[in-house]
């Protein structure tokens, strides 16, 4: 006998529109956000979903609301916040630009107190590698949290805890699940069942308006 899982990110929202720092903050959808979501249900409209996921931010349930409506078979909807975004801490509601060009001033004020004035045509190109660098782990790295926020490695414990009771549960109830989903939760959620590295995780992008179906055979 097999089962699926649909898993799905939510659409986009008014923060991944302006390039902010999400996490747990309840964003709003977008209008294109809205498109991707009736995107996703006509991909799924002939699939049969007996069980639903979701998160308890309003992009992940106003995503699985546009998907549904084509699945009157649905029986039970669960909320569940192991599948939740990555908390980004006191970065949520920055713009990655702003975060950027901060890193850039207080790297370049450090290293000019101590070293003393950098030459004009190094210093921006310096100020601006060392803080993309910086960006980037926290922004993407496998370890490493924002301020007062999670690494993927947390997040990833969480899922897989998720995960765990979700195979018993399908295998338990012969059910099949979509899943309304965040971008960082579903990295790890493909690295499970697509059996990747942490670096192939780490290069992962979910789309908004794509789905990810994953075979379970009991």
């Amino acid at each position: 006998m097999k089962l699926y899982i649909y898993l799905f990110r939510h659409g986009q929202t008014t923060y991944n529109e302006r390039g902010w720092f999400t996490g747990c903050r309840d964003a709003k959808m977008t209008n294109a956000g809205y498109q991707n979501a009736r995107t996703i249900a006509r991909k799924l409209q002939n699939k049969k979903i007996d069980v639903a996921y979701r998160s308890h931010l309003s992009r992940s349930k106003e995503t699985l609301k546009e998907v549904l409506p084509f699945h009157p078979e649905c029986r039970e909807i669960i909320e569940d916040d192991r599948i939740i975004e990555r908390c980004y801490g006191t970065l949520e509601g920055r713009s990655h630009r702003s975060f950027l060009e901060e890193v850039k001033r207080k790297v370049l004020v450090a290293v000019e107190k101590k070293y003393g004035k950098l030459e004009k045509h190094s210093r921006r190109k310096f100020g601006e590698e060392v803080a993309q660098q910086i960006f980037n782990a926290v922004h993407r790295s496998y370890d490493i949290p924002p301020p007062d926020g999670e690494s993927l490695k947390t997040v990833e414990k969480r899922v897989r805890l998720f995960i765990k009771d979700l195979l018993k549960k399908m295998k338990k109830e012969h059910i099949s699940v979509a899943i309304s989903a965040h971008g960082n939760s579903m990295r790890p959620f493909r690295r499970y069942f697509e059996k990747l590295s942490v670096e192939e995780m780490l290069r992962l992008e979910n789309p908004y308006d794509r789905y990810f179906s994953y075979v379970i055979h009991v």
